[in-house]
Order: structure tokens, then sequence, then C-alpha cells
């Protein structure tokens, strides 16, 4: 089927009318939000055609898509994921919102791994918890020990308290182990947190590494986690998602407001089930498309930004930029900008970690991909 990063021009791409190609003017290289330089995989271009051509546009119904991503899940990862014990939400960060409703109150403490994905901060904020951190390790892992002392601290006085665990990992691209899983459990059984997990990029890992579902991990049991066809497929603008309660929080996901499953869109609901059970091959064929542009990513910065350091990701198609010897402050994506002209999401945004640092999204084609490092090159050396 071919690498599907590279069948799409730059004239074409630029044709959208989705964030990515609307926020900045058109002299700018946008590698900044998790959009993917992709067509639509044939089996979801399908399944949508024909649905609009019966006038299928209707309000959803049944099991499609738990039913989908059961099969998906069963193939890639060995989970026997329980339909009965999962519940349509309108995306993975309205999901999360609505797991920690069931597992937390107002005022209780939510714990974070800085630096990570900026919307956890607002959508925990306005859900009127309260943020403990709980920052990486230096080596971009979690770090246990920095977990015992943020799950103490959020239960001080007998307060609940919820994990919020971005697994992969946003921005760093790590993919947790099981023995980094199953200590988290652990921990979190000792101290009475309650685990709600974001697996969004679960599908997008490279090779090398695997993704385990943290709903697989022993003592994983009363976890909860939010997981969408979306991201490996390129279908933000098309709103599903599933949330999955592990055997002991069955009851708390039964609790899960009616109206919650009439967020998401009926068109979304078939795109994503295409994905998940006929999009396989071009998701592979996208994986192994990203596998080569990480690595060339680490090839262009070596080349042409020898003082950024950069992991090659084990998942995702997000690349931390540690940009911190190049002297260009605390927020080097806005030097990229106004320099280079390459939009990249600025490192402050991430929380604690994240200054002197910037995300990049590689998902593009391997020309655009060089064409921004070139542009990049320029930028430290220009006043």
């Amino acid at each position: 089927m071919g690498n599907p990063l590279t069948e799409l021009s730059l004239p074409q791409l630029r044709r959208r009318t989705s964030e990515k190609w609307r926020r900045y003017p058109p002299d700018v290289l946008p590698l900044f939000v998790a959009e993917m330089d992709v067509p639509l995989a044939g089996p979801v271009a399908r399944a949508l055609t024909d649905a609009v051509a019966l006038g299928d546009t209707g309000y959803l119904s049944g099991p499609v898509y738990a039913e989908a991503l059961a099969g998906f899940a069963d193939q890639r990862w060995g989970w026997r994921l329980d339909v009965a014990h999962t519940a349509i939400v309108p995306d993975v960060m309205l999901g999360i919102v609505e797991m920690l409703r069931l597992v937390t109150g107002t005022g209780d403490a939510v714990v974070v791994n800085p630096p990570v994905y900026p919307p956890f901060f607002m959508f925990v904020s306005s859900l009127d918890r309260r943020i403990v951190e709980a920052p990486l390790g230096a080596d971009g892992r979690l770090d246990p020990a920095t977990l015992r002392r943020a799950f103490a601290s959020a239960t001080a006085g007998g307060r609940r308290a919820a994990y919020l665990l971005c697994s992969p990992h946003n921005p760093t691209g790590v993919v947790h182990t099981r023995a980094e899983l199953t200590e988290v459990a652990a921990l979190a059984a000792h101290y009475g947190v309650r685990v709600v997990v974001d697996e969004i990029h679960a599908p997008l890992v490279c090779p090398g590494a695997r993704f385990v579902p943290y709903l697989t991990v022993p003592g994983g049991e009363d976890g909860l986690a939010v997981l969408s066809a979306s991201k490996a497929w390129n279908l933000a603008g098309l709103k599903a998602a599933l949330a999955v309660a592990g055997p002991a929080a069955a009851a708390d996901l039964a609790r899960l407001p009616e109206e919650v499953s009439h967020g998401p869109s009926h068109l979304g609901i078939i795109a994503h089930a295409a994905a998940l059970t006929d999009g396989v091959g071009w998701l592979d064929d996208l994986l192994s498309g990203l596998d080569e542009n990480r690595r060339l990513l680490a090839d262009l910065l070596a080349e042409r930004l020898p003082g950024v350091t950069y992991r090659m990701p084990q998942g995702t198609y997000l690349a931390w930029l540690d940009c911190r010897a190049l002297g260009l402050g605390d927020d080097p994506a806005a030097v990229f900008l106004d320099r280079a002209r390459v939009a990249l999401v600025p490192g402050p945004a991430f929380g604690t970690g994240g200054a002197g640092h910037a995300r990049l999204n590689f998902a593009t084609s391997p020309e655009l991909l060089t064409q921004a490092l070139d542009r990049m090159a320029t930028a430290p050396r220009r006043p």
C-alpha cells in the first residue's frame, strides 16, 4: 500500500481547513498540533462514503465501536477487553473528565507527570480538582519515588485522589513497560489512588517497544482507561472515544450519566470502527513510515542542530526536543516560529521540565521534515 506520509504534496495539504493548516500564515511549516499529513485510510473513507450514500447520519446505536476495539486489542496486545465494561464518550479528554468525576470530588487531587500534554492541566483545573505534580525522571520515565511522594501528598487527610497517566507519554514518546505499570498499580493500591489512563496513542508504538494496556497489569483491575482510534488514523475531526473499566471499576463506569453517550458523532463511530476493523494494514504502513521519520529526524538534528538533545520516541509521532544548549530561552518554539517560520509546540506549556524544550510533530513527509530542519538550523545564528 505504501507509506501514507509520502502521498500528499504541500499544495494539497494547504487546501485543508483544519487547525494545523489554518492557524499560521502560508509561509509557516506547521509541525505543532497532533494532526498527520496523510490521506484518509481507504477502509475509513469507504465506510464514510457508504454511510453518506445511504443517508446513515442519524443517532448512534449499538456496541460496534467497542466490538471493533475489542478485536483490535486482542489481536494487537492480547487484551481480552470486556465489551460490557465500556462506554462511549465524546472524545478522550472529555472522557477523562467524566472518569475523574466518577472517582474524585471537588477539591480532590489529580496527580500528573510533567512535562505532559497541556490539556491535562486545563481540564483538571476546570473540573475544580487540584493538580499534584510527579515530574518524570531525568531519563524521561516514571519515577516511583516521586510518585510515592505525590500520592502521599494527594491523599493527605484522607482525601480521595486520582492519577491521570499518559500512556504512551505525550510529549516524550515513552512507552511504559509492564514492570513500570505494575509498580504504578501497587503504589496506587497502597495509597488508595484511582488510576485513569489516557491511552489515545496506544496503536502508535514503534519497533522495539510494546504497548501494555494498564488494565491488563496485576493490580490494574480498578483502573479506568480512555482510548480512541483518532490519533492513529488521523480522525480528530470525527469525534468518538471509548472508556473502559477494569473488572473492579465496572460499577463506577455504570454510574456514568447516560447523556455523556450523546456527545460522539455517528459518523465518528462508523469511521473509528472501520479503522480498527479494516484499517490495520494501513496502520502498519504508517508505523513503518513513522519509524523512518524518527530516525531521519535524529540524523537531521545531528547534522543541522547538534546542540539539540533528542531521545527517539518509542511511541506516538511526537519528538521532545531539548533546545537549552542553543541559548534560545525558555520558549525556543517562539524563536523557531519567528526566525525560521516553523511552528512547534512551546515546551513551557507542558509544565515542569518544559522550559527550553519544544515538541515537534514528525508525522509528515520526509521532504517537509527535511525542509523544516533546514529552516530551524538558521534560527540560532540569526539575531
